[in-house]
């Protein structure tokens, strides 16, 4: 039993025509699969990743239009890391960010890697991550009809950071239950706070990475739209995920037990700080019902919802999928 690695992050928006268009138009990422929430047909589930979606490359939203402001704080998944091949592609990611009206930062070190932070149309907090020095679990493919070219494209998912009001309850959770190990740590940027502690997985490297930072001077925060929902890291098969739901439950922790999401099979559970984790298994994948060629460009449904297909269509919004 092994935590490969990061396999996708899902999170909030308001609004899904325009999370798609700056997605694709402005992060150069593929849209690989436009479903519905499976939990709440009459909204979207969307899917983002490299050339095919390939695990640790996912970055997924949940549509919730009525969806209020995000409120910072602890106890929550407060940053998601995206990498880029080097430390040349952040240099043209501050131009492209200019370009578009993207907030931004300036392009600084974070445990050992240079960053560049920015926040999307709905204030999701996000860090480029260059992966110049990095070894380990291996990035993904851009898409060859991205806006953005490969050399500066975006490759995967790099370090997940959670900021809690307790690193002692969450740092065994990764260590003990899940397997991570302790890499070290580098300083907050927040003055008078401990320091941020690195944890790995699998391979290693930036791909496999969980960022805990400890915060006494934040409250609870209040998800929104921009937040995120939950963070899933990557198991190989069905068998074993079968065994990590055994797992979970000789650790005493609440877990929706096994899942099946039709592209991948699940298990959730929330940690002692309350963030929700999910195991995910590498496949079946998302060509599974569709052609590479034409991922995300119609509503996909799993089968257990196919026969339901004229009533979401009906209540959903069109959405442009037509291919730039």
């Amino acid at each position: 039993m092994l935590i490969k690695g990061l396999h996708h992050v899902s999170a909030l928006t308001a609004h899904a025509d325009q999370n798609y268009r700056f997605y694709t138009d402005v992060m150069g990422l593929r849209l690989i699969k436009k479903t519905v929430n499976q939990d709440d047909v009459s909204v979207y589930h969307l899917f983002y990743g490299d050339e095919k979606g390939n695990p640790g490359t996912e970055l997924t939203f949940f549509e919730i239009p009525m969806a209020g402001r995000t409120r910072e704080g602890v106890n929550s998944i407060s940053a998601t890391s995206l990498r880029v091949p080097n430390d040349a592609a952040l240099q043209y990611w501050v131009q492209r960010f200019d370009e578009y009206e993207v907030p931004h930062g300036e392009i600084v070190e974070r445990g050992g890697r240079a960053t560049l932070a920015f926040t999307d149309f709905e204030g999701m907090r996000l860090i480029l991550v260059s992966d110049e020095h990095n070894s380990g679990v291996a990035g993904g493919k851009p898409w060859d009809q991205s806006p953005v070219p490969a050399e500066y494209g975006i490759v995967g998912l790099g370090p997940i950071h959670l900021t809690v009001q307790d690193a002692s309850l969450t740092a065994p959770v990764l260590t003990d239950l899940l397997g991570f190990r302790a890499k070290g740590s580098y300083p907050a940027f927040t003055p008078g706070q401990p320091d941020v502690l690195v944890f790995e997985s699998g391979e290693g490297g930036s791909g496999s990475e969980v960022h805990l930072e400890e915060r006494n001077d934040l409250e609870q925060e209040r998800p929104g739209r921009g937040s995120v929902h939950h963070v899933a890291f990557r198991v190989d098969n069905e068998e074993e995920l079968r065994q990590w739901v055994d797992r979970v439950h000789q650790f005493q922790f609440p877990s929706s037990g096994f899942v099946d999401r039709f592209y991948f099979r699940s298990l959730y559970f929330r940690e002692a700080n309350g963030i929700l984790f999910e195991l995910a298994t590498d496949g079946p994948g998302f060509d599974t019902d569709e052609d590479f060629a034409t991922l995300g460009e119609s509503l996909a449904l799993p089968p257990f919802l196919e026969g339901r297909r004229a009533e979401i269509e009906a209540n959903l919004k069109p959405l442009d999928t037509m291919l730039r």
